[in-house]
């Protein structure tokens, strides 16, 4: 990897710099439709996590991302059978079991505990239904797995599986969805999405496509019979553009739009949103960890092409359900050196520059892109900065944290934006930002007498290179307006980074008091520069900055 560096420095050299120039253009004369709060969506598979201390922490912190904007969270396990305990890829509430003679049991106070948590913040359930209680499903035993990275382990058990009486699977939906009407008011809970599993078309769910179909069913039928004007929809499929996934959810919309329904036998199921999932691929490379953000872009083209194709979907609302550079959450880097990217201003960058891209697909195929959900949260009482998929360690966020923070400044319309360093969608579709390609691109908004963009410098390989030294021209601003404030921050190696604090701290496994408030304040964004004032002549402005690689920065214009 020092070779590398060292080769980088020298190609750089014998350019004749050691950067490169960009010119980002942004219009505002020309504002676009509002810029949608895609951002505003998170998971986690341990459900028993939300109300443990840290989580708490973190679902405060989400909330106050913008607290004029609904956070929704999904997570795994809401209807698992077991007695609350945590553990990686795993959790419970134990909502149904049955009594000697058969009978349902329905029992809320674990679900409770999980949305009170989350009302409680003004934050929303983008509740999942699954999965299945070991007294309905068809092959109960074994029940729980044994999840434990890098060890090869049945995964998929009794929680899996079809349910033995369809019928009871709709009511228990229907008596839990009633008990959240009786227990936080219609109006909360019609704002609420309700999704049926997760990934049926891998083993999630140890069925046919046609079980899933009537799974969806009886659960959707249940839903509706409970309150009429709840949001349901799927189907949550792994693999958006995949083949096996495109199969799977083509069955599933004509299933919805044309099919018998299993629970009615009427026609069609309702189906008020649309979800899929869309993941990178990194994987190690010479030394290093090469990122596949164009894996992930393909899951949501294709995706999104497969929706636009259905004129009776085409306008519904699209949330991708997991939108992550990977699949797995709780696979440390520790034991999977292509995850390494996750503490670190990489999987920042990468995080802004898939959201953008994903606002420009859904531009491209003209589809209802409501929002793109992060399945990144938090594990209880693991090691500090263990390369987990998360926003935060142990109470301490991480950089990537920061890009949401970032993100959701981003309010108003949307502006045109032009650079000279913009690989393009279809290049980023083929290839992904690898080879002669540089990403530096920015999203903007306009709103009251105020300009955002957030912009950055991405490359697909984590290896040190040349910065990009941005001449960044706002045009189209108010003839009126001869001054404004320029406020920016940044996201780096030295700014708004809790994981180089505590290397520069000797990486303590246990970090002190002190040393802890420390990390805390690194782990929140940082101001690269004092506000200061900035000229503004004939409706422009022109900033300069540099972007190191990887880093992002976010840029307010107040006047």
């Amino acid at each position: 990897m020092k070779r590398l560096a060292v080769l980088t420095a020298l190609l750089c050299l014998t350019a004749q710099s050691q950067d490169f120039p960009v010119t980002l253009t942004i219009d505002a004369s020309k504002p676009a439709a509002p810029l949608r709060p895609v951002w505003r969506y998170f998971g986690h598979d341990e459900p028993n996590y939300t109300y443990m201390k840290d989580g708490q922490k973190l679902l405060s912190e989400l909330a106050a991302l913008d607290p004029a904007t609904t956070v929704y969270v999904r997570c795994h396990n809401l209807l698992t059978t077991g007695d609350g305990t945590p553990a990686l890829k795993w959790g419970s509430t134990n909502a149904y079991t049955e009594d000697p003679q058969g009978n349902p049991i329905y029992d809320w106070t674990i679900t409770d505990r999980i949305f009170d948590t989350y009302v409680k913040r003004g934050l929303k359930p983008y509740a999942q239904i699954g999965f299945m209680p070991k007294a309905l499903s068809t092959h109960p035993d074994p029940y729980q797995h044994d999840f434990q990275p890098g060890k090869r382990k049945n995964l998929f058990t009794g929680w899996a599986c079809p349910p033995k009486d369809y019928a009871r699977w709709g009511e228990l939906v229907q008596q839990w969805v009633k008990h959240c009407v009786d227990r936080y008011g219609q109006k909360e809970v019609e704002s609420w999405y309700w999704e049926v599993w997760n990934e049926p078309n891998i083993g999630y769910w140890r069925g046919s496509v046609d079980e899933y179909c009537k799974l969806y069913d009886y659960a959707a039928d249940g839903v509706k019979r409970a309150l009429p004007a709840a949001r349901v929809g799927g189907s949550e499929i792994a693999g958006g553009g995949s083949p096996g996934g495109i199969t799977f959810q083509r069955a599933f919309f004509d299933h919805c739009l044309r099919g018998t329904n299993y629970a009615t036998g009427q026609r069609g199921s309702p189906l008020d949103f649309l979800s899929f999932h869309a993941k990178g691929a990194p994987r190690v490379v010479n030394g290093h960890v090469q990122m596949g953000i164009a894996h992930q872009l393909n899951d949501i083209d294709k995706a999104f092409a497969l929706i636009a194709s259905y004129p009776e979907l085409k306008h519904k609302p699209i949330v991708i359900g997991e939108s992550d550079p990977d699949g797995c959450a709780a696979c440390p880097a520790t034991l999977y050196p292509q995850n390494a990217y996750r503490n670190s201003t990489l999987y920042a960058a990468y995080t802004a520059a898939t959201f953008a891209r994903a606002l420009d697909l859904a531009d491209r195929h003209g589809v209802n892109f409501e929002g793109a959900l992060t399945w990144a949260f938090e594990f209880e009482n693991q090691p500090y900065f263990a390369g987990f998929r998360v926003l935060a360690t142990n109470g301490i966020d991480l950089p990537v944290l920061n890009t949401f923070r970032m993100m959701a400044q981003l309010k108003g319309r949307r502006l045109p934006v032009t650079s000279t360093v913009d690989p393009g969608l279809d290049r980023l579709l083929e290839d992904g930002v690898r080879g002669p390609a540089r990403d530096v691109y920015a999203i903007a908004a306009l709103s009251d007498r105020k300009l955002t963009v957030m912009t950055w410098n991405y490359r697909d390989d984590d290896v040190w290179g040349c910065e990009a030294w941005v001449d960044l021209n706002l045009n189209g601003l108010p003839a009126r307006v001869r001054r404004a404030t320029l406020r920016h921050y940044r996201i780096d190696i030295n700014h708004s980074n809790s994981f180089e604090a505590w290397k520069r701290m000797g990486s303590p496994a246990s970090p002190t008091p002190r040393q802890y408030e420390t990390l805390q304040a690194a782990g929140n964004l940082q101001e690269f520069t004092p506000a200061q004032p900035t000229p503004i002549e004939d409706g422009s402005a022109r900033v300069r900055l540099n972007l190191p690689r990887q880093s992002v920065s976010l840029l307010v214009l107040n006047w």
